[in-house]
This record gives C-alpha cells, structure tokens and sequence, in this order.
C-alpha cells in the first residue's frame, strides 16, 4: 500500500465530527435549495418561467445558441442525480469519506449558485446571470478535477457522485454558451462585422473542444459527454426546426454532439485496454 493509500484509508477510519454533520447537512439543506428554486423558475409556485423572465432572451429562440425547449428537461435528471448524491453522502458510512470531505462543500456552492442563477433572472438582471453561471462551471470543473484524481470507492459511489456531477458539468458547459449568447446580443454585440452563423457555429466548436478534453483528461468519462452532446443536439434540433433557422447552426451542432459522444467512447475503450494490459503485465510480472 502507497503512503497515499495509508493516509486515505486512515482517515476513512478516523471518527466523524462534528465538522462532518455540518458538511453533510449542509449539502443535504442547499441541493433542496437548488430544487425549490427550480420549482419557482418553473412558474409552478408563482414565479416567472425562466423562459419568459429577462426579456425571454433564454427562451428556445431567442438566440443562434439557445437550445429547443425540451432539452431543458435534463434538470428532472440532474435535480435528482444531485439530491441521490446529498443522500448518498450524508449517510452515516460516507461521513468521513476523503472523497465527500474534499469535494462537499464545493457541490454545495454549486446548488447555491444554480439558486442564484435562477434568482437574478426571475428579476429580471440578465447581465448578472453570466458572471453566476461562469462561476458555477469553474466550480463544477474543479469538482470534475477532484473526483478524477479520488476514485469512486465503488460501483454506487461512481453512479451517483461522478454521474450526477458530470451530468451537471456537461449541461451547464451549454448553458453557458448559451447563456454568453443571450447576454451579448441583448446588449446589441454585432459580432464585429461577422455574420451571426460564424460566431455560433465558433462557439458550437469551442463546447465540443471542452467535451473533447473533458473525455481525454477524464478518461473518456460518459456522464459529461452524454449531457454536453444532449445539449448540443437539441441546439441542431432548434435550429433545423424552429426560429431562428439556420441550417449551418443546425448541422455544426449535429456534428460537434456526434464528435464528443465518438471521441469519448473511443478515450474510454483505450484506457480501458490500457488498465486491462497493465493488470496483465502486474500478474504476469509476479507469476
């Protein structure tokens, strides 16, 4: 055993806390947060629905970017992945996982910042919402980084921490071109004298680049491709189907999905060859 693997397994034995309680409930109280706040953006509980709020210009046409509507259906999934991980975590044997302990109060500030989001455009402060969702993926991101450098201590562990997390990251990836879009053109961005396909079919390359290297450095990891290219394709799909049309959009965003979903499972069949040859040499190198 490494003197890695002494000081993780260590502190997995160490008693909990009371820092532990506080981590877990916190996590717990802030991802019902972040789903209370859906409910309110929703319009279900008297709020404004998010694509009517701040001038509709989040809407599914309000930009070259904007995906159709019923890509916005990956919340359920992702709402639910994150409230499987504050349960999960604030079990009695996660409480003094190295793992929940590095990356906890992080997912927490992720939950807090969606609710943000969501507050600053049902008042109706679009600029605001852009500088909120960059700071959610920058925190997401970091916490794609932790979790790659500390294993799932199982196949449960995968599942609901790196699943939902990555499902998260993938999605807002989107969003937040998305959202940079809307942001600009309602502030009257003429694109320096470039037509309106070129910056959105740039800013369609640049998120499939992300998912690219999300795949390499993550091992080809499916959660934030599956999401990042759910995404995209629903940007095809407005585009090639609805207002504002653009049949270049439309195409570019089709492939930039395909790229990152192709580019994923071959990094993820590579090293899984690559962790099954290192096995084999282990073995044989001991036989």
């Amino acid at each position: 055993m490494t003197s890695t693997e002494t000081r993780t397994q260590a502190t997995a034995n160490a008693p909990g806390t009371a820092a532990d309680t506080v981590r877990q409930v916190v996590v717990l109280v802030t991802s019902l947060l972040a789903i209370a706040a859906a409910f309110i953006g929703s319009g279900a509980a008297g709020g404004t629905p998010i694509q009517d709020a701040a001038g509709g210009w989040l809407d599914a046409d309000s930009t070259l970017i904007a995906p159709a509507r019923p890509a916005f259906g990956i919340w359920s999934v992702i709402y639910t992945g994150m409230l499987a991980y504050a349960i999960f975590q604030v079990l009695p044997a996660q409480r003094t996982s190295s793992r929940h302990r590095r990356i906890g109060y992080a997912v927490a500030a992720s939950l807090v910042l969606n609710a943000v989001w969501i507050g600053v455009v049902q008042l109706d402060l679009l600029w605001a919402s852009l500088p909120v969702i960059v700071a959610l993926v920058v925190v997401l991101a970091w916490l794609f980084v932790q979790l790659r450098r500390m294993p799932p201590s199982g196949v449960v562990d995968a599942v609901v921490t790196d699943g939902s997390i990555g499902l998260y990251l993938g999605w807002v990836i989107v969003a937040t071109a998305a959202n940079a879009t809307a942001v600009l053109q309602a502030a009257g961005f003429d694109g320096w004298a470039l037509p309106a396909e070129a910056w959105a079919i740039g800013v369609i390359a640049a998120a499939a680049a992300i998912g690219v290297a999300l795949a390499w450095w993550g091992r080809g990891r499916i959660a934030p491709a599956l999401s990042l290219a759910w995404g995209l394709s629903w940007v095809a799909v407005g585009r090639l189907t609805d207002e504002p049309a653009s049949a270049p959009t439309g195409i570019a965003a089709a492939i930039a999905a395909s790229v990152v979903i192709v580019v994923t499972l071959v990094v993820r069949i590579g090293a899984g060859r690559s962790t099954r040859d290192d096995r084999g040499v282990g073995t044989s190198g001991h036989g």
